[in-house]
C-alpha cells in the first residue's frame, strides 16, 4: 500500500533553457508562467496574523477543523459570496494546508484504488491526474465533463473532477450543467469534486462592477446566481438542497494573495468531510493557529477581494490586447487568471522559443495536456505586464529572429 508512482509532464525545469534566453534580453525576463501572486497581502490579514501570534492556538496545538472564529467566517463567506447555507444542506468544512495538497490527497482520502476510475477534464490542472495516480486509481480524461454520457456509463467511476473557472482555459460551467453533473454522479454513486479556487475571479461579459459586495451583506441563497461569481456546486439550485456526494475546494491564494499562507478548505458532504478531518488530524495536516486567524480575516475582507479583482481584470485585458497585436487570437477568459491561446506555430515549444527571444516566458500548454496552446498568467506586477505588452506590441513574431 502507500503512495503509488506517478508520471506527469508538469515539470518547471523543462523551461529553464527558455528562461536563460529570456534573461539575456535587454530589460531581462518577464515571467508569465507560474500563477504565483505578487501583490500585497491585505492589511486586515497581516494584522490578524500578528494579533494571533501568541494566542492559545499558537503556543498550543491548533484545531484541525478550525477555530470557532474561522468556522464562523467560512459559514458567512459561503452565505455571502456563494449563496450557500452550509447547515441547511448538511455540509461540513475542514481547512486544508493550501488547495494543492487537498487535490493531491483527495483520491486517497476517498479510499480509491486499483480498478476505481476518476474522471477529469482532458485539459486541466495536472495535480488532478497526479493525485489519482498516487492512489493507484485509473484516470479517465474526457473532452468535456458536462457531457455526462462520456463517463456516466463507464464501469467503476467513483469521482468526477470539475474545475470552474478552469485553469488553464478560464471556461466557466453554468449552474444547469453543474446540476446535470451532480445528478449523473449520484445515479452511479460517484463523488463530484468541484475545484472552485477561482470562483470570485469572474470576467463574464467583461463586466466592470465588483464581484462581491463591499458592504459584505449576505446574499439570499435564491439569488445566488446574480452574484458576480461563478456557480457553486453546493448552491441549492445545483445540489437540490443536499451536499451528499459533493465536495467543493476553495483557496484564498488568489482572492487575497495568500498563497504562502497555505489557506484553503474542503466543504460538502458531512460524512466525507468528517472522515477526512479525522485522517488529517492523525497525519498532522493542520493549518497553524495564527494562520487560521489570518484566514478568517481574509474571508471577511470583501473590499480587498474587490481591489484584487480590479487589478487582475486590468492586467488580463491588457494582455489580451497585446497578444492580439502580436498575432495571437486572444480573448478575455470567462474566469480565472490566465489567457489561453493557440500557439501560432501549432506547437507550444516552438512558440516558447520565439517568445523567449523577446524575454517573455508563458507556460507551455503541454503541462495542461494540450501542446498546441500557451498559458499567459496575469499574476505579475503591473510594471511587468506593461513591459510585456510593450514588447508584444512592438515586435510581432514575424520580426523575431
Amino acid at each position: 500500500m502507500g503512495f503509488h508512482t506517478y508520471s506527469s509532464p508538469y515539470d518547471w525545469s523543462r523551461i529553464a533553457g527558455f528562461k536563460a534566453t529570456a534573461k539575456a534580453v535587454p530589460g531581462g525576463m518577464i515571467d508569465l508562467s507560474v500563477g504565483s501572486p505578487v501583490d500585497p497581502v491585505p492589511e486586515s490579514v497581516r494584522e490578524a496574523l500578528a494579533g494571533a501570534s501568541d494566542a492559545a492556538n499558537a503556543h498550543g496545538y491548533p484545531v484541525t477543523v478550525g477555530t470557532a472564529e474561522l468556522k464562523a467566517a467560512i459559514d458567512s463567506w459561503f452565505r455571502t459570496m456563494r449563496g450557500v447555507d452550509l447547515k441547511a444542506i448538511n455540509a461540513a468544512v475542514v481547512p486544508t494546508v493550501g488547495s494543492k495538497e487537498a487535490v493531491a490527497l483527495m483520491a486517497s482520502l476517498l479510499h480509491l484504488g486499483e480498478g476505481d476510475v476518476v474522471v477529469q477534464p482532458k485539459v486541466s490542472y495536472p495535480t488532478y491526474e497526479i493525485g489519482t495516480q498516487l492512489a493507484g486509481a485509473t484516470v479517465l480524461k474526457v473532452d468535456d465533463v458536462t457531457d455526462v454520457e462520456s463517463w456516466v456509463h463507464v464501469p467503476r467511476v467513483k469521482a468526477i473532477w470539475v474545475n470552474s473557472p478552469c485553469n488553464p482555459t478560464g471556461e466557466v460551467i453554468s449552474a444547469d450543467w453543474l446540476a446535470d453533473i451532480v445528478a449523473a454522479a449520484r445515479r452511479i454513486g460517484a463523488v463530484v469534486l468541484s475545484d472552485e479556487c477561482y470562483a470570485l475571479m469572474d470576467w463574464r461579459g467583461s463586466r466592470g462592477g465588483a464581484p462581491v459586495s463591499e458592504s459584505n451583506e449576505p446574499a439570499a441563497a435564491s439569488g445566488a446566481f446574480s452574484l458576480s461569481a461563478t456557480p457553486c456546486a453546493l448552491n441549492p439550485h445545483v445540489c437540490e438542497g443536499s451536499a451528499d456526494g459533493i465536495l467543493v475546494l476553495y483557496s484564498l491564494s488568489k482572492q487575497s494573495n495568500m498563497a504562502g499562507y497555505r489557506t484553503a478548505l474542503i466543504a460538502g458532504d458531512y460524512r466525507l468531510v468528517s472522515e477526512m478531518a479525522e485522517y488529517r488530524k492523525q497525519i498532522g495536516e493542520i493549518i497553524p493557529g495564527p494562520v487560521q486567524a489570518a484566514m478568517a480575516a481574509g474571508l471577511r475582507d470583501a473590499a480587498s477581494v474587490h481591489t484584487q479583482w480590479a487589478r487582475y481584470r486590468g492586467r488580463l485585458a491588457a494582455l489580451v490586447d497585446a497578444l492580439n497585436a502580436y498575432g495571437y487570437q486572444a480573448s478575455m477568459p470567462s474566469g480565472a487568471l490566465y489567457v489561453w491561446v493557440r500557439a501560432k506555430s501549432g506547437d507550444c515549444w516552438t512558440d516558447m522559443a520565439e517568445l523567449a527571444k523577446i524575454g517573455i516566458i508563458p507556460s507551455p500548454g503541454e503541462f495542461y495536456n494540450d501542446a498546441t496552446h500557451l498559458r499567459f498568467s496575469a499574476t505579475a506586477t503591473d510594471e511587468a505586464i506593461r513591459a510585456a505588452c510593450q514588447r508584444l506590441a512592438e515586435r510581432p513574431a514575424s520580426e523575431v529572429r
